[in-house]
């Protein structure tokens, strides 16, 4: 019997393939549950709403997905062969009390400001869409006395750490300037997990915090710009890759569908008020030597290496150099492995932009 055609883009459909076909999962204590997943249409919330689908119709659990979005419209067009298959569409605001009618069984909770500009240009939204948000889906997690949650942050909790301790563990943190406009994010994203951690010590809420590498994969909306964007664009048509910066920064990234079953191996196997590190340490890399693997990657491309440091670099927002190795053991004690190194990851990125973005078509 075939598999059911899930998406277009056939890099995207093979990676929900193999994330509901994953033997780490264990897929039985979803039966039957309902799963609210806020921040449904970015990147790592889509496809994980798409993949606990995805597995319930392959292994016949009857999962139910509610995907908690701000706009309706861009959300039917995302999930339009899923939404007959158990996903709902739910449209909230997280700054406002969440109150549902129907029963919720577990909470993964990725809203928030993630584009970098906005961390400079508007600090008080990230902030408070960061905290507001977060108590509001732990309020809904403690009155809905949910099986599980997770807490999307990000490997810029820990700042900037000392270069003695660039291998970084879940006990370990660097220095943050609360003064300035860009630590809007990292700040706001260690107050939300201590909130987390709060929450599971006092009111015994099963939350726990995934904080994940830089991240990506098939199914990357043409409007990203972040940096593994730009890269592949610039392979794709033939540029040269650009850097505004020195490229001396150093750090990990993680495939999407290895993210998203580090992330469900979390919700269901975590130690509530706990922190684990979603992240390949095997990527690890300067941003100057990922360009270089992918110039050499690619040589048919004719793309080479420029720079061009603007002197105002701080306004576009680019999180501060350092050089941080974020080791995910804790959760590889767990079960878990990531599969994708950082060639095959850019390998299958590629791929799916070629299938499916229209200036490549």
């Amino acid at each position: 019997m075939s598999k059911k055609v899930w998406c277009e883009d056939e890099i995207l459909q093979r990676d929900l393939e193999r994330i509901a076909a994953s033997d780490e999962i264990d897929w039985e204590k979803l039966r039957g549950k309902t799963v609210l997943v806020t921040g449904a249409t970015g990147l790592i919330g889509s496809i994980l709403a798409r993949a606990l689908i995805c597995a319930g119709e392959d292994r016949g659990l009857g999962i139910r997905v509610l995907a908690a979005v701000r706009n309706r419209a861009k959300a039917e067009q995302l999930f339009t062969t899923f939404l007959e298959a158990g996903l709902e569409i739910l449209v909230c605001d997280i700054l406002s009390p969440i109150e549902l009618p129907q029963e919720v069984d577990y909470i993964v909770h990725g809203a928030g400001v993630t584009t970098s500009k906005d961390f400079v240009d508007r600090p008080v939204e990230t902030i408070l869409t960061a905290l507001k948000g977060t108590e509001n889906l732990l309020e809904l997690a403690r009155a809905k006395r949910v099986r599980g949650m997770v807490y999307l942050s990000s490997m810029e909790a820990y700042g900037v750490v000392d270069a003695e301790h660039w291998n970084v563990r879940e006990t370990d943190y660097g220095y943050i300037d609360p003064l300035q406009p860009r630590s809007s994010y990292s700040e706001s994203k260690r107050m939300a997990e201590g909130l987390c951690a709060a929450y599971a010590h006092e009111y015994q809420v099963p939350v726990k915090t995934v904080r994940l590498a830089q991240t990506f994969g098939a199914g990357i909306p043409e409007s990203e710009n972040r940096v593994f964007a730009q890269f592949a664009r610039s392979i794709l048509t033939g540029q040269d890759i650009v850097l505004h910066t020195d490229g001396s920064k150093a750090h990990c990234y993680c495939y999407t569908a290895d993210a998203v079953r580090g992330i469900l191996k979390v919700l269901l196997d975590g130690t509530p008020g706990e922190a684990y590190n979603v992240s390949n340490e095997e990527t690890f890399s300067t941003i100057r030597e990922m360009a270089q693997m992918l110039i050499g990657a690619y040589p048919e491309s004719g793309s080479g290496l420029v720079f061009d440091i603007p002197e105002d670099a701080g306004r576009f927002g680019y999180a501060p150099t350092s050089r941080m190795l974020v080791n995910a053991e804790k959760l590889r004690m767990l079960g878990w492995k990531p599969e994708a190194d950082l060639k095959e990851m850019f390998d299958r990125l590629l791929a799916s932009m070629k299938q499916t973005w229209k200036e490549f078509a």
